[in-house]
């Protein structure tokens, strides 16, 4: 068999291991050229939204921005009006949030991007009835994958075991054409392919140490506390603290609170609180006091941005591709995940699809990497330059200065001028690339415009609608 995929049904049979966000959409992308597509998942998906094991940080903040939302429409037409059906706000930036970002606030200017903000787990139900409503994909619960069947050459399949049974009981063999690794941040395809006697994927990691937790809380009265929606206090390298108030479905609204290595925010509930006065305004312990709490705290420490560089040349074999966190893996800080996990798999369909080249395995590994390199960029970039960063890609390198130069005064910017707030939101959103804030205007803005002045408290209501 060549190392050609998904053309012509020449990939008669492929699995997908992990049936998260980025598994299940890698399958309605590979139902378009396989004949059938399995999904492989340990947990069992529950009947209603919920959280599950196999989404440790299922409970914590997840928001779809823009470049994720268009990806996500073009894979599942609808899917928007779907979500805002069953509860997820839209949220507007900077109109409906009171941000605060390298020691100014935001003006609360017309929104010009957008978050989805309902909860992890009603967006993976969402996606979930869509996909596997295609006759063309089944799903295997409460099964792990616990390695690859092939040679070095050739995966040919990926072995199974039900949970819960001993390490050598009713192990079985799914045979496939093409095995896809979206099994998430812990991803141990990189052991299994060494076990093949093919060779792992470098890794690059930069890790803050940063730790977060999250509450559910009922908003109190609008009248007390102004017309924004949300708050973002943003951490910087002199700042490193952030806190995160982002309604989801319900009328209920999840707070995130954060902080790095040796500065991690407690799970106990007064102390919980108590650890927003370490924030540099009081606005959102202030919002505490008068909202009700309607959960426990959870926590959440495995931050670090990871990339295995899949892309890179090496000897690994024909017929495996990986995606989503199993691929590259972010600071969820950035909110990042879902977004990706949908251009990643617009790519995939963009790589199968294009009758230019041949699909093989090695070209379509690095368009998948491709589609994640925007995020990682920003991702690990903001995070090299915090305290106590650690891993073999926080090192910042001569080359990398002119740009910190530029970003900073595209910053410094951003809190007082539209134009200028209006690309650095959009490079951010993944809707436009990073070159978006070189256009003309923006560049005549950062480079010879003042910095407009940026309000000196939290602006508790829309520009234009003060008192």
């Amino acid at each position: 068999m060549t190392d050609q995929l998904g053309t012509d049904r020449t990939t008669r049979h492929a699995v997908v291991i992990g049936g998260s966000i980025a598994g299940l959409l890698a399958a309605r992308v590979l139902a378009e050229h396989a004949e059938r597509v399995t999904v492989v998942e340990r947990d069992r998906f529950p009947e209603e939204p919920g959280p599950r094991a196999g989404v440790p940080q299922g409970r914590h903040l997840h928001v779809l921005i823009d470049g994720g939302q268009r990806a996500l429409g073009q894979l599942l037409p609808g899917v928007l009006d779907e979500l805002r059906e069953q509860g997820s706000p839209k949220v507007g930036m900077p109109e409906d949030v009171v941000q605060w970002q390298g020691g100014v606030w935001y003006r609360r200017t017309p929104a010009s991007a957008h978050l989805f903000t309902g909860s992890r787990p009603l967006v993976e139900q969402v996606v979930r009835r869509r996909v596997l409503a295609d006759p063309r994909i089944e799903v295997v619960e409460g099964t792990e994958a616990v390695g690859l069947a092939g040679d070095a050459t050739r995966v040919r399949g990926v072995r199974l075991r039900e949970r819960g049974a001993g390490r050598t009981e009713g192990t079985r063999t799914l045979e496939a054409d093409l095995v896809v690794d979206a099994s998430g941040r812990g991803s141990r395809a990189p052991q299994w392919l060494a076990e093949l006697g093919a060779e792992p994927p470098r890794e690059e990691v930069i890790d803050t140490g940063l730790a977060y937790a999250t509450r559910v809380y009922r908003p109190g009265p609008a009248a007390d506390t102004g017309d924004f929606t949300g708050q973002y206090i943003v951490p910087n390298p002199e700042q490193t603290y952030s806190g995160v108030v982002l309604p989801i479905e319900g009328g209920r609204c999840l707070v995130t609170l954060s902080g790095l290595r040796g500065q991690e925010p407690p799970t106990d509930e007064d102390a919980f609180e108590a650890y927003a006065e370490r924030l540099p305004h009081p606005v959102l312990r202030d919002w505490l006091a008068k909202a009700e709490p309607v959960s426990a705290v959870h926590g959440f420490r495995t931050t670090a941005n990871v990339r295995r560089r899949y892309d890179l040349p090496g000897r690994r074999p024909a017929g495996f591709l990986a995606t989503g966190d199993a691929l590259c893996t972010f600071n969820p800080i950035y909110g990042q995940g879902m977004s990706v996990a949908a251009i990643g798999a617009v790519a995939l369909r963009e790589a199968l699809g294009d009758p230019r080249r041949t699909p093989t395995t090695r070209r379509v590994q690095r368009v998948l990497c491709d589609a994640a390199r925007q995020a990682w960029d920003i991702s690990a970039g903001a995070d090299k330059n915090m305290p106590g960063a650690r891993g073999d890609a926080a090192r910042t390198r001569a080359a990398d200065r002119p740009a910190a130069w530029y970003l900073r005064r595209v910053q410094e910017r951003a809190p007082g001028d539209p134009v200028v707030g209006a690309a650095f939101r959009s490079a951010l959103s993944l809707a436009e690339p990073l070159t978006a804030l070189f256009a003309p205007p923006v560049l005549r803005a950062v480079l010879f415009g003042p910095v407009r002045p940026a309000p000196v408290e939290p602006p508790l209501h829309k520009e234009g609608t003060e008192g």
